[in-house]
């Protein structure tokens, strides 16, 4: 079984908009004792590649108003993979099937997962 963690109010930001685009699904993923890269992996599933674009778009957006830039930002327009990196996290936007293919989950799996059970799918997400 995969050790949880408590999800901290630095990394709420992320994820609340993601939260908000009724992703397909959301998992976070501390790696920061497995890689120096980064600390957090944030792996969202968009059901189709359109939806994918728009939640890459509205975290940049979302992210941007909170004065968080990206370090860099891939694959936002094809829409298969969007990659959003902030640092100390990564954001991998997939749709379904390339998600898939690449499994990030389990190739991390050892690593411990985020808890975000207090984002119930039933309750609307509130902004900050």
């Amino acid at each position: 079984m995969t050790k949880l963690i408590a999800l901290t109010d630095d990394l709420k930001k992320y994820f609340i908009p993601a939260f908000e685009r009724k992703a397909k699904s959301i998992t976070g993923v501390n790696v920061e004792q497995f890689t120096s890269y980064t600390d957090v992996l944030i792996i969202i599933e968009g059901s189709s590649q359109r939806q994918v674009s728009s939640i890459a778009q509205h975290l940049i957006k979302r992210l941007k108003e909170k004065k968080i830039k990206a370090i860099g930002v891939e694959g936002v327009k094809e829409g298969e993979w969007a990659l959003l990196d902030y640092g100390e996290v990564i954001i991998h936007i997939f749709d379904s099937e390339t998600k898939s293919f690449y499994d990030l989950e389990g190739l991390w799996a050892d690593a411990p997962r985020i808890d975000l059970s207090e984002f119930d799918p039933a309750i609307e997400p509130k902004g900050d």
